[in-house]
């Protein structure tokens, strides 16, 4: 095998992870430069994080077979841009995302109801998925529940996906007798919180390095500092960003006291303040060549 041909496998074979990074390098710096990046910019950001040449190549082809970035020109350079409505997902994650709320126990609580004929296994199988990628749970087959905070935005991707009309919300409130489970335990079977709970731990241990290294240092001030302040940010949020999308922001109060989602959102909180500044400035320049 050729080196080329072997480092292309080794990249295909890395991909799904390269993908991820080049998705959050766009959702953090695109959107800024007209939703587009230049090839010889985004080769070298990812670069910095570890990723070679062949396997930009072969994330970005990909992602354009998923229609998430497509080819264009910037001037008479080639560039890579979001694909058509991505630029508003991306301000709609943001949010969710950068400031996750946490519901009370007093807020109402989001209903999801629907019912899709059997000729229509398929879009059922996609308003599930939908409404899990969003971190509903499921109450029954038709019916599933979140904080009512969810409701724009259950809205907007059901509508996108083509199935808005197969779903009705319904704002409600437990009425708990006294005699059955209590709010607590249904939720412990409506999500997988140990499941859940296991995944802001491996990100807190995850970042236990990067919050070592920045934790009680001084901002960066330098063009060296600046580009590990990058690595590090981007890394950061990849690990991140999926977090807030499992949970929906359940109410503490229903929550183990041991629960690590709080950690992790200090934690995210806390390195954001930190890198997010010196890293742009690194991403900028690069970019600029």
């Amino acid at each position: 095998m050729s080196t080329v041909a072997a480092a292309d496998s080794k990249a295909a074979a890395a991909s799904p992870r390269h993908q991820q990074l080049i998705v959050t390098v766009f959702g953090l710096y695109a959107r800024e430069h007209g939703g587009a990046l230049p090839v010889a910019g985004l080769v070298r950001l990812l670069g910095e994080l570890g990723v070679e040449g062949a396997g930009v190549r072969s994330a970005v082809s990909r992602l354009k077979k998923r229609g998430v970035l497509e080819s264009v020109k910037l001037g008479s350079a080639a560039a890579y841009r979001l694909g058509p409505g991505l630029e508003e997902v991306f301000s709609e994650g943001d949010e969710r995302i950068f400031s996750p709320r946490r519901a009370r126990p007093e807020d109402p609580w989001l209903l999801a109801a629907f019912s899709v004929p059997e000729s229509q296994r398929a879009l059922r199988h996609q308003i599930r998925a939908s409404l899990t990628r969003l971190g509903f749970g499921a109450v029954s087959p038709g019916l599933w529940i979140a904080p009512v905070v969810l409701e724009k935005e259950a809205r907007r991707r059901l509508a996108r996906a083509g199935a808005g009309q197969y779903v009705e919300f319904f704002r409600a409130e437990y009425a708990d007798d006294g005699e059955g489970p209590g709010m607590r335990e249904r939720v412990a079977e409506w999500w997988d919180l140990d499941a859940l709970e296991a995944t802001y731990v491996d990100f807190v241990e995850g970042q236990r390095e990067v919050r070592e290294r920045w934790e009680g240092a001084a901002a960066p001030s330098s063009a060296s500092e600046d580009a590990a302040a990058f690595a590090d940010y981007v890394s950061l949020l990849t690990q991140w960003r999926r977090l807030p999308y499992l949970d929906p922001g359940l109410p503490a109060e229903y929550l183990p006291p041991t629960w690590h989602g709080i950690v992790a959102q200090e934690l995210f909180a806390a390195l954001r303040a930190k890198l997010e500044g010196p890293a742009r400035r690194h991403a900028e320049a690069a970019l600029a060549g």
